[in-house]
């Protein structure tokens, strides 16, 4: 070291020494690019080969990420159905008994089922937890606006619907306690009746004829997806949840009756339902359970005929939960089996390429090679193989949810983890399946490769 440098020059010169390889590394990181350069050239000599080889990794990958997408959109669209209904709430319905259907085809009567006020006042006084009741009829009915009409359900509810189904108003308001109790003739549109009624203007302060009678829009609902709703018991029909038309309870009640009138061909018939659909809040989410089950006993005893239904959207919610799991093992497993079979002809394309480069082998043995040099020079192209094709499904299988999207119009949702785990599997595949292939290749005797024909 000379004594005539700079003391800025000896600092550099000394930590450049300091950080400078050891050679051994050197040499093991010369040898290990030449290996890397020795796979890329095979896999490019023989490119149509290898290009075939990695697309059952690209289809697996890709079908692992793409089926996935497809059920957790899928079971996120249903999630959400069951969440609109409220984790606390339990919903009670009216339906017609069989024994009621079939008297009713046979002679004229009137049919006297379902829900009542009494219910109500029965389960808030003698269960405890019960916080909110949402009592409410159901019509189905058709909505004028001069010319245009719609087939709809006229929902007969209170002011608290919105916040206990979690069903928002996205123009104008709800109904307010007022209007209830001065049975006003106001109503409430759902997002598809007011788009089909007014096309071109706002529906709010303009009227809509129900039967005789008229009554001024006040609010539209929010969109809400298509699900199965409680539709009015005599018509059986079922309707989506924009395809309702909100009036307060007591004027439903006072335009509409407790009484329905039916015709039929060489009959008429008359059904009398109180309420048609109630929901009730519960306090704590822990207490919607057990506070299901007395709900049902309660019922029981004061109803003799099996005329209401209760759905526990808590309960659905983690039935739906555990479908979720097993639908995705079901699809990973399938998904899992594409890569088995992508790991198993990787496997077979390198022993045919150790025996076809069997002369090669013995060459580079006899030149100083070392069996792992052999070793590692083998796995590297099956790795390289295997992440390439990986890498290329991991492409297809975040595009394909996406086109699904596009043109079938179903939610898909490509979580962060569905990719990495796929691609790790892809990469491990070339590992497991590669080793064998790179041992035997390694195994060989140098004699016998080199007098390989």
């Amino acid at each position: 070291m000379s004594p005539d440098l700079h003391p800025s020059q000896l600092w550099q010169q000394v930590t450049t020494a300091t950080h400078r390889p050891p050679v051994g590394w050197r040499l093991a990181l010369t040898r290990f690019q030449r290996i890397i350069r020795l796979g890329l050239k095979s896999i490019w000599i023989h490119r149509l080969r290898s290009l075939l080889t990695v697309l059952g990794i690209v289809f697996g990958v890709c079908s692992v990420i793409a089926m996935l997408a497809i059920g957790e959109g899928a079971s996120y669209e249903a999630q959400e159905q069951i969440k609109s209904l409220g984790s606390q709430n339990i919903i009670l319905r009216s339906v017609k008994p069989p024994e009621d259907e079939k008297a009713s085809a046979n002679r004229n009567m009137v049919l006297d089922y379902g829900l009542n006020y009494p219910d109500i006042r029965r389960i808030q006084m003698t269960i405890p937890g019960v916080t909110v009741v949402v009592p409410g009829r159901i019509i189905r009915e058709y909505i004028w606006n001069i010319t245009r009409n719609v087939d709809a359900e006229v929902v007969g509810t209170v002011p608290w619907y919105p916040q206990m189904r979690n069903h928002r108003v996205a123009r104008g308001r709800f109904m307010n306690e007022m209007e209830m109790d001065d049975m006003a003739s106001v109503c409430v549109l759902g997002q598809e009746i007011a788009a089909r009624l007014f096309p071109w203007q706002s529906p709010l302060g303009k009227s809509v004829r129900v039967g005789s009678t008229y009554y001024r829009v006040i609010g539209v609902m929010e969109a809400r997806g298509r699900q199965s709703k409680p539709g009015d018991s005599s018509s059986g029909a079922q309707a989506t949840a924009v395809d309702q038309m909100f009036i307060p309870l007591t004027t439903a009640k006072m335009r509409f009756g407790e009484t329905i009138f039916k015709q039929r061909s060489g009959s008429r018939e008359a059904e009398k339902v109180a309420l048609h659909e109630v929901t009730v809040k519960v306090a704590e989410r822990e207490q919607v359970v057990p506070v299901s089950r007395a709900i049902q006993e309660l019922l029981e005893r004061n109803h003799k005929k099996k005329d209401f239904t209760m759905t526990v959207p808590l309960e659905m919610l983690k039935q739906s939960e555990r479908t979720k799991q097993i639908f995705n093992i079901v699809l990973g497993s399938i998904a899992a089996i594409s890569l088995l079979v992508g790991g198993i002809g990787i496997m077979n394309i390198m022993l045919a390429s150790v025996t076809e480069r069997t002369r090669e082998i013995g060459i580079r043995r006899a030149l100083g090679a070392k069996r792992r040099d052999i070793t590692v020079q083998f796995l590297v192209e099956t790795v390289m193989l295997s992440a390439t094709g990986g890498i290329i499904g991991v492409v297809l299988g975040i595009s394909i949810p996406f086109f699904v999207t596009l043109f079938a119009g179903m939610v898909t949702i490509v979580t962060l983890w569905s990719p990495l785990i796929a691609f790790t599997i892809s990469a491990a595949i070339g590992v497991v399946f590669g080793l064998y292939p790179a041992l035997r290749a390694a195994n060989m005797d140098p004699v016998e490769a080199l007098r390989h024909e």
